[in-house]
């Protein structure tokens, strides 16, 4: 019996329908760009441990990394458009790699569609204990009486604390010396032997050292005081529009059904309104948002523009 195209599309189209809804019924990747171990890789095993717990089908991560994130992100961006191959990734990786690399192999906009905006990450302005500056104020007169003279680490050409360093001179108006390291543990090695003054890093990474008193915490990078830090003001109170922070979010290849999508993201928003999930980010440096894919895809946009000005105006590339 011949079917007729018409009746073949509505039968395929039923078929579709039906699968979105059962969806999941097997196992489920979630790529994530970055090595395991790390904070990122952290958040992402706890979103694919609740994703597990929420539909009872396991949700496994697989660490790739390379490029700037390029890769793992790469790959996610030609995988099946069915929802079993998902993305969970970081503003740098999302918002930044695409500007740095002249062929990034995907499109952070078009090629993704937006599933939820799980939490924010600030980083702190943090100075060696030598540094004679007990606040942001201080910290731009010594600078601006000293050019050239005070340095700050980073954890690589192109990362988002090296970019929030940058970000910070030229709205600060202040001439300091980036130093590029490979990773946050070298540049605090360096800093705790007083050779780098000032760093732009998460709460974690730092808080040992901030209880010693061998390092200062100055200001919180975001616009708003955090719950994390709240004895911290924001740089923003004294660079006027200053703000950084990087973002953790899940992402579907574009065309994914979109009731697959309104099932994460509603599994999502459940779990991380428990408060051992929250507590859990929180330990990581981490503020849960559980925002919507609108919200998710004005911060990309935002973010994309807001770091095309600091990659053009510092001309900061990777080949």
């Amino acid at each position: 019996m011949r079917i007729l195209p018409s009746i073949a599309l509505i039968v395929l189209s039923s078929i579709g329908v039906a699968s979105a809804q059962d969806y999941p019924v097997r196992p489920v990747t979630i790529v994530l760009p970055a090595a395991a171990g790390g904070a990122t890789d952290i958040l992402g095993r706890l979103v694919a441990q609740q994703l597990s717990q929420q539909f009872g089908k396991q949700f496994v991560v697989e660490n790739r990394v390379g490029a700037g994130g390029n890769i793992g992100t790469a790959a996610v961006a030609k995988a099946p458009r069915d929802g079993y191959t998902l993305l969970f990734t970081i503003s740098s990786s999302h918002a930044v790699s695409p500007l740095l690399y002249a062929q990034p192999g995907f499109d952070p906009v078009k090629d993704f569609d937006p599933v939820i905006l799980v939490a924010r990450v600030p980083f702190l302005l943090v100075v060696h204990s030598s540094v004679p500056a007990s606040s942001v104020k201080e910290l731009i007169a010594l600078a601006k009486a000293q050019p050239g003279k005070i340095t700050y680490g980073s954890s690589g050409n192109g990362s988002t604390n090296h970019l929030a360093g940058e970000m910070f001179k030229t709205m600060s108006g202040v001439d300091i010396l980036h130093v590029p390291y490979k990773g946050v543990a070298a540049v605090l090695t360096d800093m705790l032997g007083g050779r780098i003054q000032v760093v732009f890093a998460s709460v974690p990474s730092v808080r040992s050292q901030l209880k010693d008193g061998n390092l200062r915490a100055l200001a919180i990078t975001t616009l708003k005081r955090s719950a994390l830090v709240p004895e911290l003001p924001p740089v923003g109170d004294t660079v006027k529009g200053y703000d950084v922070d990087f973002w953790v979010a899940l992402f579907t290849p574009s065309g994914t059904a979109k009731e697959i999508s309104t099932k994460l993201y509603g599994a999502l928003t459940r779990a991380l309104a428990g408060a051992d999930v929250r507590e859990r980010f929180a330990a990581q440096g981490a503020d849960v948002v559980g925002g919507s894919p609108d919200e998710l895809a004005t911060t990309l946009r935002a973010d994309l523009a807001k770091w095309a000005k600091i990659v053009t105006a510092t001309g900061v590339k990777i080949d």
